[in-house]
């Protein structure tokens, strides 16, 4: 996998911090693949070399200078599917208030960027459904368009989420087109002709015939709809998985010049028109296709900014976002799903965490944020039956799962607005190793987010270019976050 990513430990002296609110001293948290450390406190790292005694020892620098600045952080989180949306409602408003306190606020995991299905994904219970159904007749005008009940209950849950975390990033995904807008005329179950019926096949080129303003324009509905919810749509994604055609639950196929073009002609300036701010961000898909966001950049960049990726490409080498990073160094990037099963190494989402944000990503977002404890509801047919949820919905209650802690280590201890900063010294052998990511914090302190995979301990240093040392033991197999005072 990705061996050697670059630690990044957080750059001091960022102006404007209100230095009465600096921590005056370090501090540690942990969570381990035994559970028994779960954003727990632990020793603190001390200045200086410390006293390693027969521990294996392990050495980190990180560049604490302006020179180490990379990315800025925009959040973490998971999707917020129907499946997310039906367990939670399951609770107690008193035990789900509790619960969405955990997830998006200081007091947890601080949560601060949530990527939601636009309409049916896998993670839905029967029948898949867009916002525009209309009895799958035609509807170029969009008069049938309607949020519907699971539309309606997902926009109030992001709404909730908002009102706790003012920083909440919000982007939203598509799994399918309304049926009658493609080729084949159905939402799922069929992946010939999967696509748009736009022209881009059949006619002179995307837009000369079908329905690519009607497509723009169920955009701008429901965008607006959410809004008139609460829930304000920062970004959009016009296809989750545009590469991947498949009949078993809702997918569609969009070339890549197809969806520049898309974005540039019609999406675009329909969202322009109707004077919304929402961002659309390429891609949504693997790391082993780097063409394709290129091409949509290419084609419509007047209208993106960013680019989504997913971790499913064999071999997943983050690496491949650095690389877009030198072509494309003004676009943003983002991790945008990675699911966890429960049949996943204890430290998956840490590394799906950790190695996007060591390679120019701004935020990472889990596959899913929550379900029930049959792992649904989901599609009886296709798409997944293992997709655990950061948290599990079960009588009444919840309970957070392995990769929750993962990614809390990062996202409770780097608030939005957090840079990252480089440094070396990550590397992974055969049966282990030491992995470390940081970033300077808007208050001027520092993180350092350190992953031992090795079944000792390890006691590491970390160099910093402003001078410093600081130096404490790392848990065997754990996720350990040192909090640094301010430099």
């Amino acid at each position: 996998m990705h061996l050697s990513f670059l630690p990044v430990l957080l750059l001091s002296g960022l102006t404007g911090a209100s230095p009465e609110k600096r921590a005056a001293s370090a501090s540690a948290y942990c969570s381990n693949s035994g559970g028994n450390y779960k954003l727990s406190s632990i020793a603190a790292p001390v200045q200086g070399s410390g006293s390693p005694g027969s521990e294996s020892t392990w050495k980190l620098t990180i560049d604490d200078t302006s020179s180490g600045h990379k990315q800025t952080i925009a959040g973490f989180g998971a999707a917020v599917t129907d499946a997310t949306v039906t367990s939670f409602n399951t609770l107690s408003s008193s035990k789900l208030q509790q619960l969405l306190n955990e997830l998006m606020t200081g007091a947890g995991a601080n949560f601060a960027l949530m990527r939601h299905t636009i309409g049916a994904s896998d993670l839905s219970g029967d029948p898949s459904y867009t916002y525009d159904d209309n009895g799958n007749k035609a509807d170029p005008s969009l008069s049938g368009f309607n949020l519907g009940d699971r539309g309606n209950a997902m926009a109030t849950m992001l709404a909730k989420m908002k009102s706790l975390q003012s920083s909440l990033k919000i982007l939203g995904s598509p799994w399918s087109a309304p049926g009658w807008m493609k080729l084949n005329g159905v939402i799922d179950g069929n992946s010939n002709n999967n696509n748009l019926n736009d022209g881009y096949l059949t006619s002179a080129g995307t837009g000369s015939t079908g329905y690519a303003s009607a497509f723009a324009q169920y955009f701008v509905k429901y965008i607006q709809a959410y809004q008139n919810l609460g829930a304000h749509v920062d970004a959009i994604t016009i296809q989750n998985e545009p590469l991947n055609s498949q009949a078993g639950y809702p997918t569609m196929y969009v070339f890549d010049y197809e969806s520049a073009q898309l974005i540039q002609n019609y999406i675009g300036p329909a969202l322009a028109n109707a004077g919304l701010n929402t961002e659309i961000w390429a891609y949504d898909h693997n790391t082993d296709v780097t063409s394709y966001p290129q091409n949509v950049i290419n084609g419509a960049g007047k209208y993106v900014n960013s680019v989504a990726w997913h971790c499913y490409a064999s071999n997943v080498d983050w690496t491949v976002l650095t690389k877009f990073h030198q072509t494309n160094p003004n676009i943003k990037q983002y991790m945008t799903e990675c699911w966890t099963p429960a049949s996943a190494s204890w430290n998956q989402a840490a590394d799906f965490t950790m190695g996007p944000l060591q390679n120019w990503a701004s935020g990472v977002t889990a596959w899913t944020l929550g379900t029930n404890d049959q792992d649904g509801p989901h599609l009886s047919s296709g798409g997944c039956a293992t997709c655990q949820g950061l948290v599990t919905i079960s009588n009444g209650g919840y309970t957070f799962n392995t990769a929750y802690y993962m990614m809390a280590q990062f996202s409770k201890f780097m608030p939005p607005g957090a840079v990252v900063l480089s440094g070396t010294g990550s590397y992974t052998y055969s049966n282990g190793g030491v992995q470390s990511v940081a970033s300077l914090n808007p208050d001027g302190s520092r993180t350092v987010v350190i992953e031992n995979t090795f079944s000792n301990d390890v006691y590491v240093t970390v160099s910093t270019n402003s001078g410093q040392q600081w130096s404490g033991n790392i848990p065997s197999k754990s996720v350990t976050t040192w909090v640094l005072p301010a430099a």
